[in-house]
């Protein structure tokens, strides 16, 4: 992929030169500025591309011209990620969406996101980045691989199970698992004893095993494993686990993350420093991976806000508030400025101890009913205005 072009060379050059950055966690001298001149162009490309984002800024008497510095990524309008569980806007003709994604929530109204050929590209190459850089890369050695995610039907565009299994590239697939099997009926179960059968039969072929996708499902089945006086099976030490997803409608099952990974070293021999989370949304595409210190680090490719779940003003580390994220790298949809509706708190990266040095947040849940829930649909209102459609 190192001959990936942006759709505009002239327009966006600092977007290229930022999604060119090779290494997630380096940051040199002028990476700051790189970052403002991109998204001084992608707020740029957005207003000219997008009806709806160019009302939006005539609204806010916003001026992309105006940001100079990364104190001015706060005042880019922002969209709220649950408008796009009701709106399709597009900043690239149809003819040039490569990929139509939706999330993997359990209930409700489901994101769409469609992405270009250049904003598909430059996410996947976000990842092989990380894999790399985390040296998670193993190009001749077979893996066995478990995945706790959906077996798709053929024309499946489910964001989550497209991300599992584009993660089996990084290392050549012996034997492949599926977790949560196709019905027949559009539907899908989750197959437990399958899964415990699978961990016995890789324990005793001896080759590295990758288990990906939501923890959840990780947690059922050791925790069958135990109910059943299942014994310990004892994985290669170059195993991996990579989660992600979350635990969706399992929320009120879900355990605290030190007791999963406790679970999987003592039930699976795969040491903690091995088993890590990731965070990432359909919406926004930027991956996160935990350090060896199990923290979100954000990456050269993006930053993260932390707003007040009463005011939306900006707050400083340690204060909890509505997760944004601000990234140039975005061109089919204006997403380049997202707020979640996960709580979350920011903090400064020498916290961590792990060597990195960029900030990292701690995820606290989704936001629930009340003020949190009721100011996030006053964030959208300027939405609506915009679009002349109800939120």
């Amino acid at each position: 992929m190192s001959s990936l072009k942006v759709p505009d060379p002239s327009g966006l050059k600092s977007v290229q030169s930022i999604c060119d950055l090779i290494h997630p966690f380096k940051f040199a001298p002028d990476h700051s500025e790189r970052f403002v001149a991109a998204m001084r162009e992608i707020t740029t490309w957005h207003a000219k591309n997008s009806g709806l984002y160019s009302r939006i800024l005539e609204q806010e008497r916003f001026d992309p011209q105006s940001i100079h510095g990364e104190e001015d990524l706060a005042r880019i309008p922002l969209i709220p990620a649950n408008f796009f569980k009701t709106h399709e806007v597009l900043s690239v003709p149809e003819s040039a969406v490569a990929m139509r994604f939706t999330s993997s929530g359990t209930s409700g109204q489901k994101s769409q996101m469609f992405f270009d050929e250049w904003s598909l590209r430059s996410g996947q190459r976000m990842v092989d980045f990380t894999f790399e850089s985390m040296g998670w890369v193993s190009a001749d050695q077979p893996h066995n691989y478990l995945l706790y995610t959906y077996e798709t039907e053929p024309d499946s565009k489910l964001g989550t199970a497209y991300t599992d299994h584009y993660l089996c590239r990084f290392a050549p697939v012996r034997n492949l698992f599926l977790a949560l099997r196709r019905t027949g009926n559009g539907g899908h179960e989750f197959d437990c004893f399958g899964c415990i059968e699978t961990l016995r039969s890789y324990e005793e072929e001896g080759a590295p095993v990758r288990i990906f996708g939501f923890p959840s499902f990780l947690h059922f089945t050791l925790k069958r494993m135990r109910d059943l006086g299942v014994g310990n099976v004892k994985l290669h030490p170059e195993s991996l686990v990579v989660l992600g997803g979350g635990w969706k409608g399992y929320a009120d099952q879900a355990i605290p993350k030190e007791e999963l990974y406790s679970a999987v070293e003592e039930q699976l021999g795969i040491s903690s420093e091995r088993v890590r989370d990731s965070f990432g949304a359909v919406e926004h595409g930027v991956p996160y991976t935990e350090c060896a210190r199990h923290q979100f680090h954000v990456p050269v490719w993006s930053r993260v806000l932390i707003r007040d779940v009463r005011t939306l003003e900006t707050v400083q580390y340690g204060t909890a508030g509505f997760l944004q994220f601000v990234t140039p790298f975005v061109t089919s949809v204006p997403a380049h400025s997202l707020m979640m509706g996960d709580l979350a708190t920011l903090y400064p990266g020498e916290k961590c101890g792990c060597g990195i040095e960029s900030p990292y947040f701690v995820i606290h849940g989704r936001a629930g009913t009340g003020k949190s829930r009721s100011c996030a649909i006053a964030a959208s209102e300027l939405l609506a205005r915009a679009s002349g459609r109800s939120l």
